[in-house]
């Protein structure tokens, strides 16, 4: 007999407001839209989120965890996650155009990239205060370079830019990663 994976609420609550930011921006959706295009209400919602950017910051983090968890290394998980991210680029366009400040997705990119990379690194070696920064560096600069990316229409394929991101990791990095 197999077994039928259901969704949890919030993953209900993840992809209506998903349907929802296919139609219009994001900063545009309420969280009375996302109750009502889930069919659960708001307090619902608030028993799972704090707000709409808390659930963008959940999706992308489980999405980007269980990516790297999959993959068998870290580079064929980074290409899984160009992937991922490439696949859903209408989506992800419309998070980087449409969310900014304290709320921006920039950030919970930058944020979510820091704790993977951290994680892999801590996985082989302690995490002195000049790995860390190192960390913080290359993940910054690959969140920029990835949503270039994706906001740019003159693509460069996944691979070129996969490519480019192992040139471009620290060389305490590559030890380490690769």
């Amino acid at each position: 007999m197999k077994c039928v994976k259901r969704q949890t609420t919030k993953e209900i609550l993840v992809a209506s407001f998903q349907e929802l930011a296919s139609k219009k921006p994001v900063d545009k959706i309420t969280i009375q839209d996302i109750a009502d295009e889930s069919g659960y209400s708001p307090a619902t919602f608030y028993r799972h989120f704090s707000d709409k950017f808390d659930l963008i910051a959940w999706d992308y983090s489980q999405h980007s965890r269980n990516i790297m968890e999959q993959g068998e290394d870290w580079k064929s998980g980074l290409k899984e996650g160009l992937v991922y991210l490439y696949n859903l680029r209408k989506y992800i366009r419309n998070l980087l155009l449409h969310t900014s400040g304290m709320d921006s997705f920039i950030g919970y990119m930058a944020y979510t990239w820091i704790e993977l990379l951290s994680d892999e690194v801590s996985k082989r070696q302690d995490l002195d205060q000049s790995l860390k920064a190192i960390i913080k560096i290359y993940a910054y600069g690959s969140v920029a370079l990835i949503c270039e990316w994706l906001l740019d229409e003159e693509k460069i394929s996944i691979d070129q830019l996969l490519d480019d991101m192992i040139l471009a990791l620290p060389e305490r990095l590559k030890v380490l990663l690769l």
